[in-house]
């Protein structure tokens, strides 16, 4: 796979969402819009090579292993949708279940089916 590929790819993926096999029984279901807002207003969620800030207004903004990441997100029943692009790449939409242990937030992909990705709330 050429380099220029490799890294889009690890990029999109960083941004879609990490895998990681980590347990959920210490985290706790946020289940409603403004219990997010109040943990992520002012706030930027970091991640290796990712930091995004989330706005009451329905907007995402950050970096992406140093391209910029822009999409909108709204609260969709108990799920976090957002459609994210990166760069010129289009990540796509994805309501995503969100869970809390302190200072982390976990967002898992597909309606809390999917992969899953640990932020820090910095």
């Amino acid at each position: 796979m050429p380099a220029k590929t490799s890294i889009a790819v690890l990029a999109a993926t960083a941004i879609a969402m990490f895998a990681a096999e980590a347990s959920a029984d210490s985290f706790e279901l946020i289940r409603d819009r403004s219990e997010f807002l109040s943990l992520v207003d002012g706030r930027t969620l970091k991640h290796p090579g990712v930091s995004l800030r989330v706005t009451p207004d329905g907007g995402i903004r950050g970096k992406g292993l140093g391209v910029d990441v822009t999409g909108d997100w709204r609260w969709q029943g108990d799920f976090f949708c957002r459609d994210l692009s990166w760069g010129d790449r289009d990540i796509g939409y994805n309501c995503q279940a969100v869970l809390r242990n302190g200072s982390t937030l976990r967002f898992v992909a597909d309606q809390g089916q999917g992969r899953v990705a640990d932020f820090r709330l910095r």
